[in-house]
């Protein structure tokens, strides 16, 4: 499934989720839908779980 279907099925969700049950419900969709998001990243193996507690390293920094 190409990732413009995807987006569309999210905010067709999104779409019914404000409309029929308002602002709280779209809000628990979204977040939802996030958590699903990283969940299939994690199982897709896109990401690792030390990614979110691992600092950057950034280069630029003066000491």
């Amino acid at each position: 499934m190409s990732m413009a279907v995807v987006g569309l099925l999210a905010g067709m969700a999104l779409g019914f989720a404000g409309y029929f049950g308002g602002f709280g419900a779209f809000l628990l969709v979204a977040a939802l839908g996030a958590i699903g998001f990283v969940a299939g990243r994690f199982l897709d193996g896109d990401l690792e779980p030390g990614d979110f507690f691992r600092p950057r390293n950034r280069d630029d920094r003066r000491r």
